[in-house]
Order: C-alpha cells, then structure tokens, then sequence
C-alpha cells in the first residue's frame, strides 16, 4: 500500500515544505502554508509517451497535422497568434461570470462545424441539461460536439483515447482531480498535477486542449499563476462588472506574440466580436468635450482609440485625493506633479480624478499627454477641439517625448475623422491625408497652449 507523507503547501504560489513556516520561502507571503496529506505514488518504468531518441533538426519534418488551426473566431485567433498550434495546452483565465464558459461553447461550436472529428466539452461545474441550455441560447446545435460530465482525470483521458476528438476542452481545472493525489480537487498539488498529465497528453497525441480557470482574490483555490509554467498559453478574459464588453489579453504565448487583445461584447446570443473596436471607447458625443482627450493607443498590432476623462474639485479634506480608473496611479502621479511644477497649475488643493472611457486599462506613456490635456482642461474649464488627438509621454522636466509607430496612430485617426494632433517635436511621422494637420509641441506648457483653445464656460473653483 502506498505510503502517505504530511507536506505544507502554499495556497498562493504552490510551493512545497516540509514543515510549517510563518512565511512562504517561495513567495514570501504570510500564513499562506496549509497542511496536505500526500499518497506517495511508486515510480514505473515505463517510458514517457514523449520520449524518443534525438534526432537532428535537419530531419525533423513538420506535417499538415503540426500547423496553425484557426478557431474561426478572428479575435481569439488573433490573441492567439493565428490559431491553435497542435498539441498545446491553452488555459484561458478570468474571473467566475466574465464568460468563460460560454467563449469555450462558442470556439468548440465553431471547431465542431468545421472539423471532420468531433470536439470533446469537458465540464465538471454543469451537467448535460444545463450545457444543452447554454447552447439552445446561443444557437447551437453541436451535431459533432460531445458531452463529457466527469472530474477523475483518468476516466477523462479514457474517454479521449477512445473518441479522438479534434479539440478538447476541460471546463473547468479546478474541478479536475486524479486519484493518486490524496487532495480535494482544486487543490495546488491536484491542479498542478493534473495539468501535467494533460500536457503530456496534449504532446504525445498532438491534439489541442484547452481549459478554464479561476482567479480569486483570497487565494483559497489555485489560480491560472501556478499553471503559468505548465501551459503553453494563458489567456485572460477581462472585464468590468458593469460593462458588456470583454477584453481577451495575452499574458503568455510559446508560438505567438503577447501583445494582442481581442475585444468582445456579450450580448444574448454570447459573446460577438467588436469589428471596430476604436468606437467603443469614444463618446457619442463629442462636440465641446471639457475634461477629455483623445488617444491612439497600441494593444498588439492593433490601434485603439480611447478617450481619457479628467474631472478637478476644490477637495473638501486636508489632503487631496487622486483617483485613477484605468490608468496607472504611479503615471497619473507624474502628469500631476509635472503639470504643477511646469505648466503652473495649482493643484495642490484640487481633487484629481481620471478614467479610461469603455472600461479598458491604458497602461503606455503614449497616453501620458492626453492625460495632462484632459486634466488641465478640467481644472481651466475650457473645451477641446472635438476634432483633436494628443500622442506623447510626458517627461519630468515637462518635454514631450517620442512613441513608437506613431504613424500608424495617425492613421487610425484620421480613419475616424479626427483632423488634427498633438505630436512630439522630435517625430517625424508624415500626415496619414492632405486635410489632417500635425502640430508639433517641445513641452508640457507648449502642448496645453495649442490644445485649450476653446471657450471658457465658467469661472473654476479655484480662480
């Protein structure tokens, strides 16, 4: 009978001890080290499903089979790099009720429709009835799409040998356990454990898996952090609770590029992709916009552009506040303070408040001068030009400095009707059109002169 042995494993990082600590030796948090009880498994001799002998790389040939397969969902394939690549472990992550589910419905709905095998669902959260709901709801019909209500890991695995399906997809990890391991499912040990074996899986069958996976904040169930170096992509479906639209993002990808988002808007019939994302992010109206700027920001490839929001208010404490929705607090900090010392605003006894319009994180200095525009807009009450958008980070002396692919911003622009821009001095990017106007601007004070042009509609508070 196989021996059991005691181990302290930490509910953050998955590190293991052998004894209690105060403070995890791998992540260094506090009282996160939770006593499990481990079955020893016995070793077996049998070789691995991937080994083989080496092999030169000159005689490594690469069939149909090893390409690209694209989902037939252009923004999850974009995100992806293309496609799935053959015998990957995708683990797409996000928080309970952004989606997930239904996302992994919809890409196994569409790998069923164009594949000549069948497409496994696994799920151990809902049964068959409650999935079949699901899909009457979002039109499909899933004549080639299977069913697969379990949670032991080994009868999973059974039942793909057995179908050989195109795709498979696990709904969700942590529900997922083998028997070897003596632990709850979700557990560190039985997540890491089983996305282990499915990795192996996945490599010696060169079939596609896909799986879900929860984030909590309290750490009380192993998130997609531990599997992180296990899979070969994670994908993190984003969102904001009081919003429709979701932002799938990239964090890890071994055959593609982690830039790239995909923009989707939940509606009845699931999740619809965004075919001009840059509209969503802007206001329908815009005609004398106070407190707000315009911004093409790169996500990937791709150029997006957001509106920044900016609202100041005599503050009614001691110490005024500042509050940043979607931007980097550190940043907004530092357009603060340089628009104070340079620009000679004074905002020492103003509240600062600053959002990104739609519910996106803007995370470049590109959007450093619109920022600074939209607050100081704010704080002098005076509009900007509606037809204006502002490309710069801005440094700590004040001066503008360059971005990259800047042109490729301009022609977003000008794309949507926006005529003119606020640029750096040091570019030398050409207008996307004959009609669109560049102006270029060395510093803060510079770039605030040539954006507040419009009218004044009341005194502020503070003059």
């Amino acid at each position: 009978m196989p021996k059991q042995k005691l181990v302290f494993v930490c509910s953050n990082c998955g590190n293991e001890s052998a004894k209690w600590q105060g403070k995890c030796p791998g992540c260094h948090e506090w009282n996160t080290l939770f006593e499990q009880t481990v079955k020893a498994v016995k070793p077996t001799a049998r070789r691995s499903p991937l080994a083989n002998s080496p092999l030169a790389l000159s005689e490594i040939k690469i069939d149909a089979g090893s390409e690209r397969t694209g989902l037939g969902m252009g923004e999850v394939d974009r995100v992806l790099g293309g496609g799935l690549v053959a015998g990957s472990l995708t683990l797409i992550g996000g928080e309970p009720g952004i989606g997930k589910s239904t996302l992994l419905l919809q890409i196994a709905a569409l790998m069923a429709a164009k594949s000549t095998t069948p497409v496994l669902y696994v799920s151990g959260e809902e049964t068959r009835p409650q999935i079949k709901m699901r899909a009457a709801r979002l039109g499909i019909a899933g004549e080639k799409l299977f069913l697969l209500n379990e949670t032991d890991l080994d009868t999973i695995i059974s039942e793909m040998e057995q179908l050989s399906p195109s795709m498979v997809i696990i709904d969700s990890i942590q529900t997922v356990y083998t028997a070897d391991l003596e632990m709850a499912p979700g557990g560190v040990s039985q997540v890491r454990e089983c996305a282990a074996r499915l990795v192996t899986w996945a490599k010696a069958t060169q079939i596609p898996v896909m799986i879900a996976g929860h984030v909590t904040k309290d750490g009380a169930i192993a998130g997609p952090r531990l599997l992180e170096h296990i899979v070969d992509a994670v994908l993190y479906l984003e969102g904001e609770p009081f919003s429709s639209y979701r932002v799938l993002r990239s964090v890890k990808n071994r055959y593609g590029s982690v830039n790239e988002v995909g923009i989707f808007e939940m509606k009845t019939g699931g999740l619809c992709e965004v075919q001009n994302p840059s509209e969503v992010f802007l206001s329908r109206d815009r005609q004398h916009p106070i407190g707000s700027a315009v911004v093409p920001v790169l996500e990937g490839s791709r150029p997006l552009l957001v509106e920044i929001q900016a609202l100041t208010n005599a503050t009614s404490f001691g110490q005024p506040r500042r509050t940043a929705n979607g931007l980097d607090f550190g940043r907004l900090l530092i357009i603060t303070a340089v628009l104070s010392r340079r620009a000679y605003l004074k905002l020492g006894n103003q509240d600062v408040i600053a959002s990104v319009t739609g519910g996106l994180h803007v995370a470049e200095p590109a959007a450093d001068l619109a920022a600074a525009i939209a607050i100081a807009s704010s704080y002098k009450n005076i509009s900007v030009d509606p037809h204006l958008i502002a490309i710069g980070e801005v440094g700590l002396s004040g001066e503008i400095r360059n971005v990259p692919q800047l042109e490729r911003r301009l022609s977003e622009a000008a794309r949507l009707g926006f005529t003119k821009a606020l640029v750096p001095a040091a570019a030398r990017a050409k207008a996307p059109c004959a009609d669109f106007t560049l102006v270029h601007v060395r510093d803060v004070k510079q770039a605030l002169a040539a954006a507040l042009t419009g009218q004044r509609e009341t005194e502020p508070d503070a003059e």
